[in-house]
């Protein structure tokens, strides 16, 4: 039994010496445990139950009293106006029966949140919708950086999807790479190259993918490039002396523009001065792809100045020199789909076809200083026109904001008549809501990049701006201007070069240079290698070892011989001290007369 077994382990513990067998093992009633746990979730559901039915029943009272309030106004009088429905207000919100809304009491974890905080929130927000409201607050133009090209014009630009680099290329043959993030604050750019030798170039994009570009120049051979400037491929030249251009494999004369498709990475499509608009495949250089034929009224051949996909890519759109427009649809290349006969002045070069993001939208830019928006679906008339925008160049572009209610352009100036400047038209009522004067020099290229949420913009006098926000906009332009311009490393030319001679015996063999630094700091202790040389003797006595005497030979010689002042002041003197040597001595004059 108990007892037995308590009284065995007292006689234990008395015979061992010891009073217990330690601390007695808590015991743990787990039945009252859970009673309080059931009970302390029950108190914190029925109090959370409690907050949101009393929200819910502020909700639907505010409801019921607003109905009320319009319903007296109208006039109708109805009972349930004087009755309440749902539960009593608590007293403190009684005297708020008469503002315009009812405030909602908080939850215990927005207990912080005052009613000063919704004001502010409340200013904020309507400021945000003001913003919202206005797209010309949303135009990145409070800082700029400039980036030099060249001295001729900028006359294509292309930032790739990312917005990590930016490629310029112009009337001076030239293509040059600038990375954003490499830059610091000297803006240099990284490559500059002449892919076209000395063709001019038309046109630069990045593939949808980023990893080559297109170059359009005013050969009739395009060209794409990697990212490093490498050639990927060049498009075959057609046969010039076949008459129908379907029937040869690539352009014959120069060509005009082009661009990637938006959706298919490895399709491109070029247009040209023989008169047709042909697609390409990346993977096949040898021939073509398809080809589209501009007509005129009379069904004559017209030169198409620009082309574009439309945002989807099942329509191709190229303005012509006639002043059409026209759209095929890119699988059907006979007839087109849409076609505008008056959209431009005839004999002007349309410079740019640009769709907005809804695809719906199509802006041109004449060579007759207008600029037109157009519906495609209803193709005969324009929606809007801007005119007065002068445009010297067949390369000026337009283009849509981010958010497709801005529409950009530049206008051309000539030289010393003004400045160029960067146009802004709201979409909807297509008035000039802002401008922004760039240089001295025409506009030629812009490009708003939706990424970056930055504007880029190529000049008539080989300048290549960037504007941007440091609150809107997101990096680009501001990874390089926050960088310190590098300290060049002046080149010690101490250093002899260091000669590989694997055959020579080991007494003659140079040892191995390990570090250049430590070869500069031995070169620097010796005094023979680092004496500086003697300056040559040249130029009109500047810098040199004569420069003290004058810069000829004979001042050299006047100086130093002939007015040698060891010689005695008595010429006489110092010509006959030789008289007695050469009377006792005769060498040259008396031998030679004695016979």
């Amino acid at each position: 039994t108990t007892s037995d077994k308590m009284s065995d382990d007292g006689e234990m513990a008395s015979v061992m010496g010891f009073s217990g067998f330690g601390k007695k093992a808590r015991t743990f009633d787990l039945d009252a445990i859970f009673e309080q746990t059931r009970r302390t979730a029950i108190e914190r559901s029925q109090r959370i139950t409690f907050c949101f039915d009393l929200q819910l029943c502020f909700v639907f009272f505010s409801f019921r009293k607003q109905e009320s309030e319009s319903s007296s106004d109208s006039g109708s009088d109805s009972d349930s106006e004087s009755e309440l429905i749902g539960p009593p207000l608590p007293p403190q919100y009684t005297a708020q029966d008469d503002d315009e809304h009812v405030r909602l009491p908080r939850l215990p974890g927005n207990a912080a949140h005052s009613d000063e905080d919704d004001d502010d929130e409340g200013e904020t927000q309507d400021d945000d919708d003001d913003d919202d409201d206005n797209p010309v607050k949303k135009i990145p133009d409070t800082h700029e950086i400039t980036l030099q090209h060249g001295t001729k014009t900028v006359s294509a630009l292309a930032l790739d999807p990312s917005g990590a680099r930016l490629v310029t290329g112009g009337y001076d043959y030239d293509v040059r790479f600038w990375d954003f993030a490499g830059m610091d604050q000297a803006l240099q750019a990284f490559r500059s190259l002449q892919p076209c030798e000395c063709h001019q170039i038309k046109s630069l994009q990045y593939s949808n993918t980023g990893d080559v570009i297109l170059v359009v120049s005013g050969n009739a051979q395009a060209k794409v490039l990697d990212r490093d400037g490498f050639n990927v491929m060049e498009c075959v030249k057609g046969d010039q002396y076949i008459v129908d251009m379907a029937k040869t494999k690539g352009h014959t004369a120069m060509l005009n523009s082009g661009c990637w498709h938006p959706k298919i990475k490895e399709e491109f499509m070029t247009c040209s001065n023989d008169g047709t608009v042909r697609t390409w495949d990346l993977s096949s250089e040898k021939k073509h792809k398809s080809v589209f034929k501009p007509r005129s009224f009379q069904g004559k051949k017209v030169i198409p100045t620009c082309c574009t996909y439309s945002r989807d890519g099942k329509l191709i759109a190229a303005g012509c020199q006639d002043g059409t427009i026209q759209i095929w649809d890119r699988n059907l290349s006979v007839h087109t789909k849409f076609h505008c006969r008056q959209a431009h002045i005839p004999g002007s070069d349309t410079s740019c076809l640009s769709f907005s993001y809804d695809g719906m939208t199509l802006a041109s830019r004449g060579g007759d200083d207008t600029l037109k928006m157009w519906d495609i679906r209803n193709f005969r008339n324009p929606v809007n026109v801007a005119t007065g925008l002068t445009n010297y160049f067949t390369m000026t572009d337009c283009c849509f904001s981010p958010d497709d209610k801005l529409l950009v352009t530049g206008t051309s100036v000539k030289k010393d008549e003004g400045n160029g400047k960067l146009v802004f038209f709201e979409r909807a009522s297509f008035q000039k809501v802002y401008e922004i004067e760039v240089t001295n020099a025409s506009v030629v290229r812009c490009l708003w990049h939706p990424k970056l949420n930055q504007i880029m913009v190529g000049t008539g006098n080989g300048l290549s701006k960037v504007y941007y926000d440091p609150v809107k906009s997101h990096r680009g332009a501001k990874l390089c201007v926050v960088k310190s311009q590098r300290k060049e490393r002046q080149a010690e030319t101490l250093t002899q070069d260091y000669i590989i001679t694997p055959h020579a015996l080991p007494m003659f063999r140079e040892a191995r240079q390990r570090s250049t630094r430590k070869q500069l700091e031995k070169d620097r202790l010796d005094p023979k290698k680092s004496h500086k040389p003697e300056p040559p003797v040249s130029g009109p006595g500047r810098g040199g070892r004569v420069a003290a005497h004058g810069g000829t030979l004979s001042s050299f010689i006047v100086k130093n011989i002939a007015l040698d002042k060891t010689d005695d002041s008595n010429p006489r003197q110092a010509i006959l001290r030789h008289a007695k040597e050469a009377s006792e001595n005769p060498y040259w004059v008396a031998p030679a007369y004695t016979q």
